[in-house]
């Protein structure tokens, strides 16, 4: 049992109804529901605005009191961020072997924290050490797959994109009762790469229907502009953050599900495959994602949405308002969306293939020791 001991290390702070801390708490489940014992190494913040000495002293004291530990565990997991590169040089001392997972280049970070930039060199290298060291990398996406071997050339990466909880996500989950009859949802932060603006923009385009609300959820750097949106349209309902239990109600009772990323970060050649995608395709209805790899062609090849240019609050409005006046396509789309999901993209599959991985990683290292 040692050997499927594992260590799963994320320095990324997470939060009920974010998409990080779906991903890893749905996938450190699924391992443990496969027989792996899992302990979960991570920040426990209590609010999401948390300063930046507090998030450099909790990767400092987190790290030192795992470090002595990583002896007992058959394998460390790594959630890449350039601050865990002291557990991954551990790690490789000890002969421990490490899968790391990478969400994002390294223009994700910058994104976020502007201020980093006058590291940039370090952090980089600190980012592409991890991925050389790793015995195996896992990609989110088929892009940050080819990413990958370009930093580091040579080295692969198997694709394990993000999924949806299909017991939770589902077509009859609860709809809240304060919302209005048709609107269209977006849940998930409020950040600047997730296409806010163009959904506030959409509403202003003559294509929208009168009838329609848009409905969002979430919190971040733009709560402000939906906040003061809100107070001027009835038509925007901003439920602020609520439960992630409550997110499959908002998404079930939708229209339809919004993803209208923009090209921030580089999305454009890295693609994306958003948990949002997954999460209102799971509960049976259509999804509207700009055309970016990854989340556009699994839109486009299962017939469950609408695809549109970036950052194009016009096309948006169509979207919304065709999908508003031809409910038998809406049905037909949402149908398709959940079969998809649930036979090739929940999350009991993504921790399946997660644990493949795993298994791999120990097979090796065990036939090497075997032969020295």
């Amino acid at each position: 049992m040692a050997s499927r001991s594992v260590a799963y290390l994320s320095l990324q702070g997470t939060h009920e109804g974010q998409a990080a801390h779906a991903h890893v708490h749905e996938i450190v489940d699924g391992l443990r529901r496969r027989g792996w014992n899992v302990q979960l190494l991570a920040p426990e913040y209590r609010g999401p605005r948390v300063s930046t000495a507090r998030r450099v002293w909790t990767f400092v004291v987190l790290q030192a009191r795992a470090v002595p530990r990583l002896k007992s565990f058959g394998a460390v997991y790594i959630r890449t961020h350039f601050a865990s590169l002291p557990t991954a040089a551990m790690a490789r001392l000890l002969g421990i072997p490490v899968v790391l997972e990478v969400n994002g280049p390294h223009d994700d970070m910058f994104i976020a924290w502007p201020q980093l930039r006058v590291l940039g060199g370090l952090l980089t290298w600190a980012v592409r050490a991890q991925i050389r060291w790793a015995d195996a990398v896992i990609a989110v996406t088929e892009g940050l797959r080819d990413w990958v071997r370009r930093e580091v050339p040579g080295k692969g990466a198997s694709v394990v994109p993000n999924g949806a909880n299909t017991q939770l996500f589902r077509p009859d989950a609860v709809r809240p009762s304060s919302l209005p009859q048709d609107y269209v949802a977006f849940a998930g932060a409020l950040a600047r790469w997730q296409g806010i603006e163009t959904m506030l923009a959409a509403l202003d385009d003559r294509a929208w229907p009168e009838s329609v609300s848009l409905a969002i959820a979430g919190s971040g750097e733009l709560e402000g502009s939906v906040r003061r949106r809100s107070a001027e349209d009835r038509r925007l309902v901003y439920l602020g953050r609520i439960p992630y239990a409550l997110v499959p109600g908002l998404l079930a009772g939708s229209l339809a599900g919004i993803v209208a990323k923009n090209a921030l970060g580089g999305r454009e050649s890295t693609g994306l495959a958003p948990l949002k995608m997954y999460e209102a395709l799971a509960c049976g209805v259509p999804a509207i994602v700009s055309d970016f790899p990854g989340q556009a062609d699994l839109v486009r090849e299962g017939g469950c949405g609408i695809v549109i240019p970036p950052e194009s609050p016009a096309d948006l409005a169509k979207a919304v308002a065709f999908l508003h006046d031809h409910p038998e396509k809406r049905l037909e789309m949402g149908k398709k969306g959940r079969a998809l999901v649930e036979s090739a993209h929940s999350w009991d599959a993504r921790a399946a293939a997660t644990a493949e991985v795993l298994e791999r990683v120990l097979a090796k290292r065990g036939r090497r020791r075997r032969r020295t």
